[in-house]
Parts: structure tokens; C-alpha cells; sequence
């Protein structure tokens, strides 16, 4: 395998977001998940279910944006590693509304770099951009760029994680806001071998160049549970309360995952049946 130098994967870490800066925004309610600094292995898909049920959210059109009451956003991820320090992601994201009716709503591509682990950081450093379009029915904003820097540490049974992620707008009424500020958060603590609970935080500050009043920012806690199954399984399930008025006040999600590993090769011919 062709690794990338040292000295060219700091630089692209680094010269990300400063590049981008001026280019996405976040998708809402629709993949609420803290990201951990490790990747897809290579020749490996991960396959994930995103359910999320807005149980208390918006009644009405908001700036043309459907109401998310009662709403069911269902999101399929495939992401499929490409070598031992890098991964593309793939979104389909799609809504059922209160009314039954379930539409598509967009889609975006998400690739993504880490520090290798025999560099032995002390922490796990990655670098996700997600790019995508979404109707304007469920977000005024329709193509968006995100820029997430995300560090992670295991510290015996406790985990933390902090993705300070900066948003911009490429089309919509955002683009004026410049870049915005999401930092997501993550402490959970392993109660067994194959039980950790904690608490994740999601937030939208607003522009960076100044902060949106507190009642006009989107703050989130969910208090989650983590089941580790099988090392081919993921499964995340949390409650999570608004705490703003902008803020949608009550959402259940679930997160499904499977991965799949792919022989390649040699080891492809060795498990073709005999023809």
C-alpha cells in the first residue's frame, strides 16, 4: 500500500479548513452523531441506518422550510475506507412528515483523513468535509459545506470526543453569515465490556465573527447509550432535549451499523467457488 508522507498528510490536515472556510453548512436532525477520529478500515463498507423521530419540534413553515413535528428523518450512510488513514462517506437523507409522506431530502459526500496510528499521538486527530445538496423544503440553505476537525482519547473506561465543526453556506440565506460555528461534544464511560453510556452535546453558535443571541442559538444534550455487540456492529441510542427556543425540544435517535470487509487479490480468488 502507498502511504501518504508525514510531512503532506500534516499539511492537508492543516490547510483543510482554512480552504474551505469559506464554503458549507450543517445538516439538521438528520445525522446527529459525534464522530470518533478512526476510519473505515480499507477495503471495508460500513453501512449505517440514521433514525431520528422529532417528538416535540416546529408546527408550522418556517422560511419555506417544512415544520419538523412528528417528523422521521431516516438517513442511509455507506462509507467505504480507502487506506489505513483515509475514508469517503456517502448520504442519502430522506424525511417522513407527520402528514405520512416521505420524501427525499439530499445528499452528501463526506471524505475524510486521520493522523496514523504508529505516529502515537497522544490524542486521535481526523479531518472530515462533508459537501451536499438539500430541497430547499427542508433547509433554506441547499448547498452547504462542513468542515470537521475531530479529536478523541480513551482514558481507561472514560472516552471523550470534540468535533468543533465550522459551517458555511454556498447558497441560501446563510451565505451571509459567513462561517458558523457547531461545536458537537462527547463523554461516555464504559459500564462493561459491551456498555457505555454518556452524554453528547450539539450546538450552533452562528457566525464566528459574532455569536447569535443565546435564544437565537441551537444548544442539544443527549444523554446516549453505546452497545459494542460485535466489532462488526454499531449501535448508538440517545433522547435528546433543545434547550433554546431555537431549538427543536424533543428528538429520539438510533444509530444501526454493519461492516462489511471485502477480499481482495489473492484472497479473492481463493474464496471464488470452482466454476
Amino acid at each position: 500500500m502507498t502511504l501518504i508522507p508525514r510531512t503532506a498528510l500534516l499539511a492537508t490536515l492543516a490547510a483543510l479548513p482554512v480552504v474551505f472556510a469559506s464554503l458549507g453548512h450543517a445538516q439538521d436532525n438528520y445525522e446527529i452523531q459525534v464522530y470518533s477520529y478512526d476510519t473505515v478500515a480499507p477495503r471495508t463498507t460500513m453501512v449505517e441506518i440514521h433514525s431520528n423521530f422529532t417528538v416535540e419540534g416546529s408546527k408550522t413553515v418556517q422560511n419555506g422550510v417544512l415544520p419538523s413535528n412528528h417528523a422521521e428523518h431516516e438517513t442511509l450512510e455507506i462509507t467505504q475506507g480507502i487506506n489505513d488513514w483515509s475514508e469517503v462517506g456517502f448520504y442519502v437523507f430522506t424525511s417522513i412528515q407527520s402528514d405520512g409522506g416521505w420524501q427525499w431530502v439530499g445528499d452528501h459526500i463526506r471524505p475524510r483523513v486521520r493522523v496514523p496510528e504508529k505516529w502515537h499521538w497522544p490524542v486521535g486527530v481526523s479531518l472530515s468535509n462533508e459537501i451536499g445538496y438539500q430541497r430547499s423544503a427542508f433547509s433554506p440553505d441547499t448547498w452547504t459545506w462542513e468542515i470537521r476537525p475531530i479529536i478523541d482519547k480513551k482514558i481507561g473506561p472514560w472516552y471523550l470526543a470534540f468535533n468543533p465543526a465550522l459551517d458555511r453556506s454556498w447558497h441560501g440565506p446563510g451565505v451571509n453569515q459567513g462561517v458558523t460555528f457547531s461545536p458537537n461534544a462527547k463523554v461516555s464511560y464504559d459500564f462493561t465490556k459491551k456498555i457505555a453510556g454518556g452524554l453528547e452535546y450539539y450546538a450552533s453558535y452562528g457566525s464566528l465573527t459574532g455569536f447569535d443571541a443565546l435564544k437565537d442559538q441551537q444548544q442539544q444534550f443527549f444523554p446516549s447509550i453505546d452497545l459494542n455487540l460485535a466489532p462488526q456492529w454499531e449501535f448508538n441510542f440517545g433522547v435528546g432535549v433543545g434547550v433554546t427556543r431555537s431549538t427543536d425540544h424533543l428528538i429520539v435517535k438510533c444509530i444501526i451499523g454493519r461492516r462489511f470487509s471485502w477480499p481482495h487479490g489473492h484472497d479473492a480468488r481463493l474464496k471464488t467457488p470452482p466454476q
